[in-house]
This record gives structure tokens, C-alpha cells and sequence, in this order.
């Protein structure tokens, strides 16, 4: 034969074999890219799902040390929510035992708007107590000079 081939398994051994493996470098790239934005999305789902407008105060904490709270807020109306969901106030004791568990901590965070009622504060927390609360932090922007 004119081209030298006698059709043997020799000839496939000699050609580079196809190399048939998984490049990893852009699954670890999109990995983590998916990493930061749930941590960035996981940080705003702790915002209180209602507008309200923080009491300024001079010693202001830029958060709790312990990470994980329940926040109750309540608005200029009388609107409550825990956990950004607005809740009424005849179900709030089941609404604040049932994060207070599901977070696994004993803090609660409170929100309230600067022209809000200070009694229905009072009666909020005094319900966030008998539901399990231990600890309190109330919400407060930090006062510019």
C-alpha cells in the first residue's frame, strides 16, 4: 500500500488521545459569584419590611455583636411587623416565639418610628418578654454632629 497503513491498533495509539475532563475553573468562578450574592441578599432580608424613621441617639451601636436578632417593628400608623412581616398585634406573641425559636436567639431588636405611640412600645416589648425575649436592643440612628 502507497500510504502505509495496515490498519492496526498502532496507529490510534501514536494520535493524541482526547483529553475528555471537566474544566473547573469557571464552576468555581460562578460558585462564588452565587456566594457573595446570597450573602448580600441574606444581610437586606434582615431590614424590617416597614418605612420607619429612627430616633436619632448620640451612642448609637452600628449592630448587635451576637448577629442574629428578631426585630419588631412598629410605625407612625401602629403597624406591626416581625421580621418584616406585618403582624397583628392579637398574634404578635406567636409571631415573636416562632422567630425567637427559629433563629435560636433570645434578642429582640425594636423598632420604632419616632412619632409612634411610646405605650404601644411599651405593650410591644412587654409581649416580646412573655414570648421568650431576654435580652432587648432598641433601633437607633446615629445622631450626626
Amino acid at each position: 500500500m502507497a500510504f502505509g497503513s495496515s490498519g492496526t491498533d498502532s496507529d490510534y495509539d501514536s494520535q493524541e488521545e482526547i483529553i475528555s475532563e471537566i474544566n473547573m475553573t469557571p464552576l468555581i468562578d460562578i460558585m462564588l459569584v452565587l456566594l457573595i450574592i446570597f450573602m448580600v441578599t441574606s444581610s437586606i432580608s434582615l431590614e424590617s419590611g416597614l418605612s420607619v424613621d429612627l430616633p436619632t441617639a448620640a451612642s448609637s451601636a452600628e449592630g448587635t455583636e451576637e448577629g442574629l436578632a428578631v426585630i419588631v417593628t412598629l410605625d407612625q400608623s401602629g403597624t406591626i411587623a416581625v421580621q418584616g412581616k406585618t403582624v397583628s398585634l392579637e398574634s404578635l406573641s406567636e409571631a415573636i416565639r416562632t422567630a425567637l425559636a427559629a433563629d435560636k436567639t433570645d434578642l429582640v431588636v425594636f423598632e420604632g418610628d419616632r412619632r409612634s405611640q411610646f405605650g404601644k412600645a411599651v405593650e410591644i416589648m412587654d409581649i416580646a418578654k412573655a414570648s421568650g425575649a431576654k435580652r432587648f436592643a432598641i433601633a437607633a440612628e446615629a445622631a450626626t454632629p
